[in-house]
């Protein structure tokens, strides 16, 4: 799965006929990710960030082996947490005492 942003609709008059009746949003992933479409499974709109899947997964998930569906909305986020690590390695014990132990 691959955290995407909604940035555009696609409007399609004619397209393949497994693609009646799904919604197309264009995507990108990280601020300059390129765009891509995705089928829409979830009514999702622009502005919001969603789950993607690709591939196969994006095959079933529309629940179509045959259709051209590449990439695929599945969830819409309402929280996303990341850990972002310092760079600085988390201070070891060494077992030894630190200045001015055992002093009172």
């Amino acid at each position: 799965m691959t955290v995407c942003k909604v940035v555009g609709h696609v409007w399609a008059t004619k397209k393949e006929p497994s693609l009646e009746g799904i919604k197309l949003m264009v995507v990108r992933s990280g601020a300059r990710g390129a765009a891509f479409v995705a089928a829409d499974l979830v009514g999702a709109g622009i502005g919001e960030e969603v789950l993607v899947v690709s591939g196969s997964t994006a095959r079933r998930a529309v629940g179509r082996d045959n259709s051209p569906v590449d990439a695929a909305i599945v969830g819409i986020i309402d929280t996303l947490e990341v850990s972002r690590e310092t760079g600085k390695p988390a201070a070891k014990p060494t077992g030894k005492p630190g200045p001015g132990a055992g002093k009172k």
